[in-house]
């Protein structure tokens, strides 16, 4: 199929499963019940996903309050009581964060009950997505390794062995979310491709990464709005993401000031192109996520392009989400006519 749509990640939550437009919502259950909560509110994603259109779906990110967090908690050797203040992105903003005390350690699978139950309820496309290893430790504090680069390979190994077994439940896309590549971009070249290419190793299912700018939230606007007329921290990464092992590159177009000829550098990749405004609640036309898809595929290979969201939609009221992917979804079909 030509442009098969997907999303970045994360889909805004029920109101009963957590409280609705906010990043770290509390859950409203505990115990046996949120798991169930949590597996009911995955099916939802997955269907909904598929009634508006959506090739590949996601579990939606419903049994996580947050992208990097939800994969931390499974993780020995962090102390989550021990937070301590630090500067996210470069100091884009602060949050309190948890910290490593010993030697990371899986506790066991992390994704497989929303994974295998998304993959018994969908005959399409199956991602999952994770947190890549620059961007977590950008979001922890280090008291035992001494070297974040050390540290990220150790986390690295660690999400290897969870996107190999997500890939045996029947996973078809593992993507690794890298919203630090477009800070630290000297960093990607010295070792963050690196670092992936250790969280992909021997991995069956398609491998993906993700480099937006961010959710649309405050701290992220305002840091968009100081980035000048063109936004060109793609043209410092892209080089060595077009040589690297991942198969996909997912990233920012829509409403953005990225210039689309710098996708020209990702020759060879399947480029996620994202076609749906995160930022904003204004929900596009077809014609307009049709645009997008066009504008791309004057540098990108059609056979290449999958229409994506620009970012998760986790802060999202869920009737404006549910919109725009229907918009992605319908827009695709546009696009579809116009280059078959």
């Amino acid at each position: 199929m030509l442009f098969p749509t997907t999303v970045a990640g994360s889909l805004p939550k029920p109101s009963w499963l957590a409280e609705p437009n906010k990043l770290w919502a509390p859950w409203k259950l505990s115990g046996a019940e949120l798991d169930a909560a949590k597996l009911d509110a995955t099916l939802l994603a997955v269907k909904e996903q598929e009634d508006a259109g959506i090739d590949i779906v996601s579990d939606g990110e419903q049994s996580r309050q947050h992208f990097v967090h939800g994969f931390l908690e499974f993780v020995d050797g962090i102390d989550f009581n021990q937070k301590v203040e630090m500067g996210i992105r470069n100091d884009r903003y602060k949050a309190m964060v948890p910290t490593v005390t010993g030697a990371l350690k899986l506790k066991g699978r992390v994704h497989a009950a929303e994974a295998r139950h998304a993959r018994a309820h969908t005959t399409r496309g199956l991602k999952i997505t994770m947190p890549g290893p620059m961007t977590i430790i950008d979001t922890i504090a280090d008291a035992h390794y001494g070297d974040r680069v050390k540290m990220a390979f150790a986390f690295a190994d660690l999400l290897n062995a969870e996107a190999r077994a997500l890939a045996d439940d029947g996973v078809d896309v593992i993507q690794f979310d890298e919203p630090a590549f477009n800070v630290y971009m000297k960093e990607v070249s010295d070792w963050g491709v690196e670092a992936l290419h250790r969280a992909i190793a021997g991995l069956t299912a398609k491998s993906a990464v993700h480099i937006c700018y961010g959710y649309g939230i405050k701290a992220n606007i305002d840091w968009k709005q100081s980035l000048g007329a063109e936004w060109r921290q793609y043209e410092a990464i892209f080089p060595a993401l077009a040589k690297s092992r991942i198969d996909q590159v997912s990233l920012e177009c829509r409403n953005s000031k990225v210039p689309m000829n710098l996708l020209k550098l990702l020759d060879g990749k399947d480029v996620l192109v994202g076609a749906i405004d995160v930022a904003t609640d204004r929900v596009e036309s077809p014609d307009e996520v049709a645009a997008v898809i066009a504008e791309a595929a004057k540098y990108v290979a059609k056979e290449k392009i999958i229409p994506c969201t620009n970012c998760g939609m986790a802060p999202m009221r869920r009737d404006i989400a549910m919109g725009k992917l229907k918009a992605l979804g319908d827009g695709a079909r546009l696009a579809r006519a116009k280059f078959a």
